[in-house]
């Protein structure tokens, strides 16, 4: 089949595109090569994607250009959308609100619109764990009320659920919709936490740990989380929503003793108040993806948080 992967020079994006290059599909990854963090970084990762030798080709444009994604429709037929580009991050949202509106929720209308007026019947969006906001109730259901969003990031989220909704149930669209769970692994991007956290550690600055570290999170490595959406390509739905993690969790401190383990150093840290738009915890019920999708995670911490140095320390200039 052919697939167009929005955000597919990206971190969880570049993943999506090798495992469907792999599996005899044609990709074309569509990405802006934005400067929220280091372009080189999405273009080392086009780079092994292009390596592989199989039908891959790169479009640089942006969803915001909604010309630019009528011209690949319109060149090719393209059987599945894979939308993963975004503004992401929950507290670089908070300082840009309008600009998470801007690439997430418009630039989404311009993926469903160029997807429905050029015949793709099926659409795969990213939302986030984000969406629960402070839910008490755990683990986090797709089932769970969700009105109460603590970040611009996470409203921009929501408001893409609501907009796959509409477009299944006006022109019958096939819609699945991700609720990723914390991914971490490989290529992974180098403001999230463990990367961030170990490059500190490693130079041996001070690691800023926000609150007590008592924080929860469901760490999902990346293989894990690519399992689950390639599931879901093979399947149709109407519309749902997935919860993609591993079901378990880990507080910040743990993640930062692993760590030290993996590292072989010790990290120095620095107590900081607690941020602005942080949720205290987040644990996927993934119940519904295990029966929908035969979802199973594989990957626990420990020995992920392992693979992932072993990828780290093999970096030019991490």
């Amino acid at each position: 089949m052919n697939f167009l992967v929005t955000g597919g020079a990206g971190f969880i994006g570049s993943h999506v595109c090798e495992r469907l290059l792999l599996g005899g599909h044609r990709v074309w990854a569509f990405d802006a090569l934005t400067s929220a963090y280091d372009p080189q970084l999405k273009r080392r990762n086009l780079a092994e994607l292009e390596a592989l030798g199989k039908p891959f080709e790169f479009i640089h444009a942006d969803i915001q250009d909604r010309r630019a994604l009528d011209e690949i429709f319109s060149s090719v037929k393209i059987d599945q959308v894979i939308h993963l580009a975004a503004q992401a991050g929950v507290r670089p949202s908070l300082l840009q609100p309008a600009l998470y509106q801007r690439v997430n929720v418009e630039g989404t209308v311009n993926v469903l619109e160029a997807a429905r007026l050029n015949g793709a019947k099926k659409i795969l969006i990213a939302s986030s764990s984000a969406v629960y906001g402070v839910n008490s109730k755990t683990p986090f259901s797709e089932r769970d009320p969700i009105f109460s969003a603590i970040s611009p990031y996470a409203a921009s989220k929501l408001a893409c659920e609501s907009l796959g909704h509409v477009w299944h149930h006006l022109y019958k669209m096939d819609v699945a919709m991700f609720r990723f769970f914390t991914v971490y692994g490989p290529r992974q991007r180098p403001e999230l936490v463990l990367y961030k956290f170990a490059k500190l550690i490693c130079a041996g600055e001070p690691v800023p740990i926000y609150g007590d570290g008592s924080t929860i999170r469901d760490y999902t490595y990346i293989s894990d989380t690519i399992d689950g959406v390639i599931a879901c390509t093979k399947k149709e739905f109407g519309f749902e929503i997935f919860n993609i993690g591993e079901s378990e969790t880990i507080s910040l401190n743990r993640l930062v003793e692993l760590l030290e383990t993996a590292l072989g150093k010790k990290a120095r840290i620095d107590r900081q108040p607690v941020q602005a738009g942080d949720m205290p915890q987040t644990f996927a019920d993934i119940s519904k993806a295990r029966e929908k999708l035969g979802y199973k995670p594989k990957v626990k911490f420990e020995q992920g948080i392992r693979m992932f140095v072993e990828w780290f320390r093999k970096l030019p200039n991490p």
